[in-house]
Formats: structure tokens, C-alpha cells, sequence
């Protein structure tokens, strides 16, 4: 019973002592700066960043050179930008003992490699941070510097640097590798030097529904050369365990893949083949509109105003689009934008099918009515049949192996766009490096 008399119990909350969980307020615990061997002795709050006045744990007065011990002879301090603390970046104040050997006479500071590299303006706990921050919060290299309190050249090499020893330098990067993607990126609008790269993209995670695609590799170059030696390079076993390897049309990707993946099969992907299609039509269309007018597209032409709509499948169309391409197909004139529009739409109809081998068997019969038998006006239309026909296999090999689609290639490839307008620089090592960790393996981070 209680003084009172009552038989109320005291519960835990009512009680004046901490929850055994908890333990003492510790600002070097807070602050993870325990696992930098250093130990917080002050702090300066400043409107625009906190100040942490730290010394080092451990003496480290022993000389390194005949092991005599040291004398304390001065200090000296070192900065550090550490993790920010919300949005106030944090700055750690490290005074450093200098000792001077009594034997030899060697003069050395207090080792603080446990906190950061030498010479390195930042803390490992921010070479973390802000590794974690481009790879898996997306930031950009300007919020991580204005987080850091740093130039943006030292946040932006530092952390690639970081992202380079953890990630791109991380030998299981290629592990569980069976399905590729292979592609070509304009990196940069210049006239002179090479415009192009070789994008290549590790699709297993996509087909087998366990994740996202990432990015293998980016190298300089668009040709049959450029992917063959990048293939030869890779171990044996590697190669071996390719299946799948997605494509578009280019013909030099395909021979590469031919030569040095021999079990591999080459997959020319949904997404570049239904855009060779819609490159028939809207080359049709403008064929058409200067037969017809004299001249190029403009705001009042029919064609013209319907070319967004000739590239929508028949299935997502409004009631106003329906009329617009009935108004349109009535002028015989069109005629021949109303035949490859039939092609293309049959083509989407295809791939769109849920049961796979219904929609092989509609966009065979699609290969087969244009490979022969075409008109000679439908040039746009013979064009795409012998490309088709020529890459029948590949095409249709798609529809035996789902998920090896080349979309998600296109979507590292935005997300690359997006990271080099944001990093604005154009040096090729660097782009690259800016790539891989930005969209590559994640697997070093959850070490």
C-alpha cells in the first residue's frame, strides 16, 4: 500500500529514474565522434554553424622512428567538417599535442587517421554522409558542399574519391551479373572531342523483380570496339554467366555480343524497337507534309498538329484525338502516314499484350507484312521492314525472356544527365566517376 493508505501501485513513468535503455547525456557519443577516437571538450554554437572543441583519446607519445618516448613541446589545432546537425553544419576543433623525442629528437603530432585522412578537410563521418547523400538521398554536390560548410571542388572530390575506394573499387560490384543492358549516351555538345559513351547497365535486379537496374560502367565511345574490349577485359567465369544481353539496333553492339558472350542472347529491347517505328512515321509525316503543302509543318497544318498524336497508342486516345486522326486518315492524301500509323499502332498493340505468346505471334505477323510485298512509296515502311526482318530473332526474343527490357538503361541515363548538370563538369574521368557513384553499386554503403 502506498503512504496514503491506497493500494495504487506506483508505475515506472511515475517514478523520478531513467528508463534502463537510456544512458547519460554524452555530446561525443551524440556526435559519433567515439568511433573517430576523439572526445568532445567544448562547443561554440554560432548562428551559422556549431563548433566542437575536440582532443584526441589516445596520447601517442611513443616516436615512430627509435620508439623513445616523447615530451609535450606545443599544440597545434586542425579543422574538420563533420556530419551537419540538422541544417547547421557542425565543425570539429581539434587541438593536437606536438611531441618531441628525447632520444632522437623527432617532433610529431597526436595520429588522428582514425578521424579523417591527411590532409583531408573533412571527417570520415562526413566522407560518409555525403557519399550517402549523392547515392541514396539523390542530393546534389552543392547541397552536400553548403551541408559540409566546404567549396564545392572539395565536397566534390573528396566524396568521389570516398565513392571510388567503396563502391566503384568494390570487387562484388560485378557479382550476380546475368542480364545486361548496353546503350549509347551523348554526354556533351561540343565540336570537337568524342560526344558519345557506351552506357552499360546490369538489368538482374529488373528481371528478376529484386531491384532497380544500376550502372556497370560508362565508357568513352560509341563502336563494335569499344564494347568488345570492355567484354574481354571481364573474367572468363563472368562472361559466361551472361544470359541476356539487351540492345537496340545498332549492329556493332550485336556482332561484340556475338564474339565474346557465346551463350549470351541478344535482345533488341520493346523500347528502341517501338521508337524505330515511331522514327518511320514521323519521317513519313514530314515526307507527306512538304509532298502536300511545300513546306514544313506549321501551327494550322493537319499533319502537323497531329504528330503527338499519330505517336499515342490507340488505346490512350480521347474522344477529340479519335476525331482529329478521322479528320486527318479522310484526305487521301494521307494515305500513306494511315499505313505505317497502322504498322505502328499494330507494333504497340504487341508488345502491350499481356499473354506473351500473343503478342510474339501479332508482331511476327507485323515483321512478316512489311519484310516483302510493301509498296515503293511506303519508303519509310521498307526501311523498317528490313531492319526488322534482319533482327527478327532478337526482337522476338523478348517476348521468351520478360523483363530484359532496355527501360531502365534510359532512366541511368537521365539520372546521369541529371548528376552532370548539376556537377558542370566536362572532363570524361570525372563524368564517369560522377555516374558510377551516383547510379552504380550501393552495396559498399551498408558495410
Amino acid at each position: 500500500p502506498s503512504e496514503d493508505g491506497s493500494s495504487h501501485a506506483p508505475h515506472l513513468e511515475d517514478l523520478d529514474v531513467s528508463d534502463a535503455t537510456f544512458t547519460c547525456p554524452d555530446l561525443t557519443s551524440f556526435c559519433r565522434l567515439d568511433g573517430l577516437g576523439l572526445e568532445v571538450t567544448g562547443q561554440r554554437i554560432e548562428p551559422d554553424r556549431a563548433i566542437l572543441g575536440c582532443r584526441p583519446v589516445e596520447a601517442d607519445d611513443w616516436c615512430r622512428d627509435c620508439g623513445g618516448q616523447g615530451f609535450i613541446r606545443g599544440s597545434v589545432v586542425r579543422r574538420l567538417s563533420h556530419v551537419p546537425l540538422g541544417w547547421r553544419p557542425t565543425v570539429l576543433q581539434v587541438r593536437l599535442r606536438r611531441y618531441r623525442c628525447i632520444e632522437c629528437g623527432r617532433v610529431w603530432c597526436q595520429d588522428t587517421s582514425a578521424a579523417a585522412e591527411p590532409r583531408s578537410k573533412l571527417s570520415r563521418a562526413a566522407l560518409r554522409w555525403g557519399l550517402e547523400g549523392l547515392v541514396v538521398q539523390h542530393l546534389s554536390m552543392s547541397r552536400i558542399a553548403a551541408g559540409l560548410d566546404v567549396a564545392w571542388n572539395t565536397a566534390n572530390d573528396a566524396v568521389l574519391a570516398e565513392g571510388q575506394r567503396v563502391l566503384i573499387s568494390d570487387p562484388a560490384r560485378f557479382d550476380g551479373v546475368k542480364v545486361i543492358g548496353v546503350d549509347e549516351h551523348c554526354w556533351r555538345h561540343t565540336r570537337r572531342g568524342e560526344k558519345y559513351v557506351t552506357v552499360i547497365i546490369d538489368l538482374t535486379p529488373t528481371r528478376d523483380g529484386t531491384g532497380s537496374a544500376r550502372l556497370l560502367d560508362m565508357l568513352e565511345g560509341r563502336s563494335k570496339q569499344v564494347f568488345k574490349s570492355w567484354l574481354a577485359a571481364r573474367p572468363h567465369g563472368w562472361r559466361d554467366g551472361i544470359e541476356v544481353v539487351a540492345m537496340d539496333g545498332f549492329t556493332g553492339y550485336k556482332t561484340a555480343a556475338v564474339e565474346e558472350l557465346h551463350h549470351a542472347t541478344a535482345v533488341m529491347d520493346p523500347f528502341h524497337v517501338v521508337r524505330l517505328a515511331g522514327e518511320a512515321l514521323t519521317r513519313c509525316r514530314q515526307r507527306v507534309q512538304q509532298d502536300t503543302c511545300g513546306h514544313r509543318g506549321r501551327a494550322g497544318d493537319l499533319l502537323y498538329r497531329a504528330r503527338r498524336t499519330l505517336l499515342t497508342g490507340v488505346d490512350l486516345l480521347t474522344d477529340k484525338q479519335v476525331a482529329r486522326l478521322e479528320g486527318l486518315f479522310a484526305n487521301e492524301q494521307h494515305a500513306e502516314v494511315h499505313a505505317t500509323w497502322s504498322i505502328y499502332q499494330r507494333l504497340v498493340v504487341a508488345y502491350r499484350q499481356p499473354d506473351k505468346k500473343l503478342g510474339r505471334f501479332l508482331l511476327d505477323g507485323v515483321i512478316d507484312a512489311i519484310s516483302s510485298g510493301v509498296p515503293k512509296e511506303l519508303v519509310e515502311l521498307i526501311s523498317l521492314g528490313r531492319t526488322l526482318h534482319r533482327r527478327a530473332a532478337d526482337v522476338l526474343a523478348f517476348f521468351d525472356r520478360p523483363g530484359t527490357s532496355n527501360g531502365p538503361t534510359e532512366a541511368i541515363k537521365c539520372r546521369c544527365r541529371h548528376l552532370m548538370a548539376y556537377a558542370d563538369v566536362w572532363i570524361m574521368p570525372t563524368v564517369t566517376t560522377s555516374a558510377l557513384v551516383g547510379t552504380g553499386w550501393v552495396g559498399g554503403l551498408s558495410a
